[in-house]
């Protein structure tokens, strides 16, 4: 049975991840210590995943865990990642992204054998950047990021491919798009416009043309796993995606249909009360990206449709409404 560590375990992915692997590997997940942690994601696992409380940043703290655990794989999942608290707030992300990362690579090279213990990294479609053409964006694109937040994954997946180039790490980069199918958290954008609707209250679209690519929870957790375990994934760059891009817009009204929420009450060109302001510069029309390479190599299936994807997720918070 493999023994896999988890960073970010208490995260979305990290938690669906876990959920997964619990029974199937020796699960153990790292969280950084914060007063306003959310368990909630892991409490049927409590008797069958190990946590850790550690802050990644700290080096010394990161070679321990590792020595103690020694995992034969890693997800590194955790990182800060909302894009506009990026602007505010760069040293943290600093710290955090890139510190973290390197630490734990460093720590996983003091490991024995470590060339055979798989380091699955998880990048983001943000690391694309603002791009000069408008079709779902390949692999070997030059990365231009737009944020502070995509500047920190960015080197991060530069290290991490480094790393695997230079010292053999065993090294997965995943560069996904923006997912959905939270339980807990609705502060993002799909689980916003879902719960506003469900509770028939106003909606602010800040970015009614952005073009992005939204995929479900399932076939991101999906693509990780395939990471994790297909030895053709070694040193690959892979996108996961949906491939198909949609206007924000369009979602929320695809949302309102779904529902059968008052299309009146959606307003454009305004974000809610005390949303993160990012410079207008900086914010990508389009981020749609090409996943064909992680379905030819790894037979990823095709993702869930949008349509579908998005009843399930106003079936689920139809059922925990309150």
């Amino acid at each position: 049975m493999d023994k896999i560590l988890i960073t970010g375990i208490t995260g979305f992915i990290g938690g669906e991840l876990a959920h997964r692997l619990a029974g199937v590997a020796e699960v153990h997940g790292i969280f950084k210590p914060c007063r306003s942690r959310d368990f909630r994601p892991l409490s049927s696992l409590k008797d069958q995943i190990e946590t850790h409380e550690l802050d990644i940043s700290d080096y010394a703290a990161t070679e321990n865990l590792l020595q103690k655990i020694e995992p034969d794989k890693i997800v590194h999942a955790a990182a800060l990642s909302p894009v506009r608290a990026s602007f505010d707030n760069p040293i943290d992300y600093l710290r955090v992204n890139v510190n973290g990362t390197v630490n734990l690579i460093q720590a996983l090279m003091k490991l024995d054998d470590y060339r055979d213990r798989r380091f699955v990294f998880a990048s983001t479609a943000e690391v694309y950047g603002l791009q000069p053409l408008e079709e779902p964006f390949v692999e070997t694109l030059p990365l231009a990021p737009s944020s502070p937040y995509a500047c920190t994954k960015a080197f991060g997946d530069m290290y991490v491919r480094m790393s695997h180039d230079v010292h053999g790490l065993n090294s997965v980069v995943m560069r996904c798009v923006n997912t959905f199918g939270r339980k807990y958290d609705k502060s993002f954008f799909i689980e916003y416009l879902i719960d506003r609707m469900l509770h028939n209250q106003d909606i602010h679209i800040g970015a009614p043309e952005s073009i992005r690519d939204y995929m479900w929870v399932d076939d991101h957790v999906n693509a990780y796993l395939l990471a994790l375990d297909k030895a053709q994934a070694r040193g690959e760059v892979l996108n996961v995606s949906t491939g198909v891009g949609i206007r924000n817009i369009d979602v929320a009204h695809r949302l309102a249909d779904i529902v059968g929420f008052d299309k009146e009450k959606i307003h454009i060109e305004e974000y809610p009360g005390k949303y993160p302001q990012r410079p207008i510069t900086s914010d990508q029309p389009y981020l749609v990206l090409n996943s064909s390479k992680i379905q030819n190599l790894l037979e990823w299936p095709e993702p869930t449709p949008l349509d579908v994807s998005l009843e399930s997720a106003v079936e689920y918070w139809r059922s925990v409404k309150e």
